[in-house]
């Protein structure tokens, strides 16, 4: 059932489009109205690719012969409502199905519908296997341009809740704002007082205590901005239901928002950081440049987890909880408090599929070892974040839809 069509026109008129097309018989058989051989057309939303109805079929008024060609005409009622449209256009035989999906090119119009006014916007003749092709391609074009085009559009906004967040989060107590510096402050030296005053873990091979608080506080800091957002993730839409039912408001950048306010205690984090190192006589090298290279990983696994686990959360309320227990397990198997020769040599290769592993390794290798992050795991970790990256948020548009009926 092979066919090449060819001279496609279309007029519009009173809601109605009439399709004129030249059609060559490239195959074996005839095509005859008593075969029931006709033109029909299929109609799809083209915003989403769904499937919307199947328009009518216009049996041939004439049969075509094996290498003839003949013109064609099919006239259907285009849709009402204001939106972008797809209309397939190709040939059936009742019993055998459309000749398109035996692999047979079809006639692909994109129309335009605007206050009852059609405008034809692109006519082809094409395959599946093309469309298809095409459609993939648009889809992966939309995932990097849409979570991109969100951040970018509403950064005010972003900026100004992430500000409200972290002033909000201390109002009425005394420290105020200080609290942003106390607490991963009081966490990081509680830490230390386990680990490296009563169990007297070490790093280096001086085993000095100070080696032990460069190394640890150099591992916390990623991990402070990570554990921030990903723990808070399940309920930040359960939290800003008000958003979700009652305002037009872009929710994708709630996730956005946790992550962000994660960097920001990481700058703090950082800072303590900082004056450690200059009080146990470090200086930052130019190794440190290397930083933002860290960051861009770090940045994209934490907003994937993050808009995942937001969606997740509305379906399933007990994500919390579960969250919070899978990050005290993700972090005592990530080598923040005891060093990495301490893993058992014969399991480390698991150990190292761990993306805090890599950011772990990395900072400590740019801020106290002088040298660049290991790039080939590096580059791993990137193009793995950079796809969670892309799922997070796909997950996320798919499932906003049935948000304001679960909350």
């Amino acid at each position: 059932m092979q066919v090449q069509y060819s001279d496609i026109a279309v007029t519009f008129s009173n809601g109605r489009a009439a399709v004129s097309l030249q059609a060559e018989n490239l195959g074996g058989d005839a095509w005859e109205a008593q075969r029931g051989d006709s033109i029909g057309c299929q109609i799809y939303d083209a915003d989403n690719d769904n499937y919307l109805e199947e328009g009518p079929h216009q049996l041939l008024e004439q049969p075509v012969a094996p290498g003839a060609s003949r013109r064609l005409k099919l006239d259907l009622e285009t849709p009402s409502e204001t939106g972008r449209y797809r209309l397939l256009v190709s040939l059936l035989r009742e019993g055998e199905g459309w000749f398109f999906e035996q692999g047979s090119p079809f006639v692909l119009l994109e129309i335009e519908v605007a206050d009852g006014d059609v405008r034809l916007l692109h006519s082809t003749s094409t395959t599946s296997a093309a469309l298809g092709r095409r459609r993939w391609a648009r889809t992966a074009l939309r995932a990097f341009r849409y979570p991109i085009a969100t951040i970018l559009a509403n950064w005010s906004l972003i900026r100004s809740m992430v500000r409200r967040d972290i002033v909000g989060r201390y109002r009425g107590s005394y420290g105020g704002l200080f609290w942003t510096v106390f607490h991963p402050l009081l966490l990081m030296l509680t830490y230390w007082f386990v680990f490296g005053v009563v169990l007297r873990t070490r790093f280096g091979e001086d085993g000095r205590s100070s080696n032990f608080v460069l190394y640890f506080l150099a591992g916390m800091l990623p991990w402070l901005a990570l554990s921030e957002a990903v723990g808070r993730a399940p309920t930040v839409l359960i939290e800003h239901a008000t958003f979700v039912k009652k305002l037009v408001f872009p929710l994708d950048i709630l996730p956005v928002n946790l992550v962000i306010a994660g960097l920001v205690s990481e700058a703090f984090g950082a800072a303590i950081f900082l004056v450690g190192m200059i009080g146990f006589g470090h200086v930052p090298t130019s190794a440190a440049l290397f930083l933002p290279l860290l960051l861009i990983p770090q940045f994209l696994l934490s907003l994937g987890l993050c808009w995942l686990l937001a969606a997740l959360g509305v379906f399933f309320r007990d994500l919390g909880q579960l969250i919070g227990f899978a990050l005290t397990v993700w972090f005592f198997t990530t080598p923040i408090c005891y060093s990495e020769d301490a893993l058992p040599e014969s399991a480390r290769w698991l150990f190292e599929l761990n993306p805090m592993y890599v950011l772990v390794r990395g900072y400590r290798s740019v801020l106290l070892e002088a040298a660049p992050p290991d790039w080939a795991p590096l580059a791993g970790l990137t193009l793995v974040s950079g796809a969670l990256f892309l799922l997070g948020y796909a997950s996320f548009y798919k499932l906003r839809r049935s948000f304001v009926d679960l909350l």
